[in-house]
């Protein structure tokens, strides 16, 4: 089973790892265009006024210049550990064990702008780019990463459960993949969309995951232990549904 994840805006600055190393990252073919996006973005940081203007900073998100500027020197920690706000922070993967954080690194894989898929436990930098963003020097990021990203992805073979943006869906289509769109339940039996919930509902549903560590081959095989474990799923087409209290 493989979880594609979405990044997070936020996060988590410093680190303990050495600096950032490429070539060890998951789906080490994309070393070419990670190589292009890091010298990009490293270019652009040496004009903080263009910076600012390119990524659309606030004055608040000014340091982020810093950040980009030595993404390739700076400390790294594993990306789950990395990215904050609701989905990570109800996903909460430095209080799981050992063997629910080694299942993470091998099934959950993380959708980033600038260093695309990365594995749950590759030790990354702090940065600031998002899939809204264009790198001077390179075309749009869907350009830049969907073929080379949709190919290292279908190499992975079996159940995938994808969970990131639309945006970022787009930076790496998987076809045959099912789409994890959380609900709730309106009035009459009617469903809707959340936001904000969304998000918290998508990192409790990968912690319980992690947790448990099912072997799943299947959506049904994913219903069943959905109904064993607490969580109301239902197949909608390609979609699943998950339905949040």
């Amino acid at each position: 089973m493989l979880l594609l994840l979405p990044p997070s805006e936020s996060k988590r600055p410093g680190g303990s790892g050495a600096s950032l190393e490429v070539p060890a990252l998951a789906f080490g073919e994309l070393a070419p265009l990670r190589e292009r996006a890091l010298d990009a973005l490293v270019a652009l940081s040496a004009d903080p006024d263009e910076m600012v203007r390119a990524l659309k900073l606030s004055a608040r998100q000014a340091g982020d210049v810093d950040q980009n500027r030595t993404v390739r020197t700076a400390p790294t920690m594993a990306a789950v550990d990395r990215f904050t706000g609701v989905l990570y922070d109800a996903l909460g993967a430095a209080s799981l064990d050992d063997g629910a954080r080694s299942w993470l690194g091998a099934h959950a894989v993380i959708q980033t702008a600038l260093l695309g898929p990365v594995s749950a436990l590759d030790p990354i930098p702090a940065f600031r780019l998002s899939a809204g963003h264009r790198l001077p020097g390179l075309p749009p990021a869907k350009r830049h990463w969907a073929e080379e990203t949709e190919r290292a992805l279908a190499g992975r073979a079996g159940l995938v459960l994808d969970l990131r943006s639309e945006a970022y869906r787009a930076l790496g289509p998987v076809p045959g993949a099912t789409y994890v769109r959380v609900v709730a339940e309106a009035e009459g039996g009617a469903v809707r969309a959340l936001n904000h919930f969304n998000k918290k509902a998508k990192g409790l549903f990968v912690r319980a995951l992690a947790e448990s560590r099912p072997a799943l081959e299947s959506v049904a095989d994913l219903e069943a232990w959905g109904e064993a474990s607490g969580f109301v799923l239902e197949r909608a087409g390609d979609e699943l549904l998950l339905f949040a209290e």
